[in-house]
């Protein structure tokens, strides 16, 4: 979806201004933002890009005027709401107001290390061969889903060329709406400077994004 988290390419905003020696986090409260996140996707309810989908869906005034940590919590309050883990009258209240879904497991504090290290793999065996190669001139395709999708906005409709095939992965834009992991192939893809910001562009500049093989099209 073109949300207000797709900001590649997009003016008015400013510089990006990295802060020199920044701390893991600002405040203790979004440490707990953090562990409460993590905690509460190993319920099994749904998934990273059902996650992602969530935090880019917040409005742009709410989105834009939160932090970090702030747009993850908002996000988890809706993931939590929709899969009846708790209510928005609870939400109102600050605490429980009944019996909420039981979570498939629970993710104990001595486990925490090891599920983190373990991790979650996204890539996955397919029967397919990659549609494409290295050298390949390809061009991605102009679609403006409402939906989640990792295709950026500044890199639709573009021409460049395959510069690794990678493995199968699982497909965010079905996964995030419970349409199954549809995994496919692939591609790091790398485009001029010119043809993704036009005749102003650094002419030595490059951009390499990775597109799954659903993005993209002969050229």
């Amino acid at each position: 979806m073109n949300g207000p988290h797709d900001l590649g390419g997009q003016m008015g905003f400013g510089p990006v201004a990295p802060e020199p020696n920044e701390p893991v986090f600002h405040a203790e409260w979004e440490r707990r933002a953090l562990g409460v996140t993590l905690a509460t996707g190993a319920f099994g309810a749904w998934n990273i890009d059902e996650s992602r989908h969530a935090r880019e869906s917040l409005h742009p005034a709410t989105y834009y005027s939160s932090s970090y940590y702030e747009i993850w919590t908002r996000a988890l309050e809706t993931l939590l709401v929709r899969h009846g883990f708790l209510t928005s009258d609870e939400l109102e209240a600050g605490h429980s107001l009944g019996k909420g879904a039981e979570p498939a497991r629970v993710l104990q504090a001595g486990d925490v290390a090891a599920t983190l290290a373990r991790g979650g793999p996204c890539n996955r065996a397919v029967a397919a061969t990659p549609k494409f190669a290295v050298g390949d001139r390809v061009r991605t395709i102009n679609a403006h889903p409402v939906g989640h999708t990792r295709l950026p906005r500044y890199a639709r409709g573009k021409t460049g060329v395959i510069e690794a095939v990678r493995e199968a992965y699982v497909f965010p834009d079905s996964n995030a709406h419970g349409n199954g992991e549809q995994a496919q192939h692939v591609y790091t893809v790398s485009f001029d400077g010119h043809e993704l910001w036009g005749q102003g562009a650094d002419p030595s500049l490059s951009i390499s994004i990775d597109a799954w093989e659903s993005y993209l099209e002969r050229a």
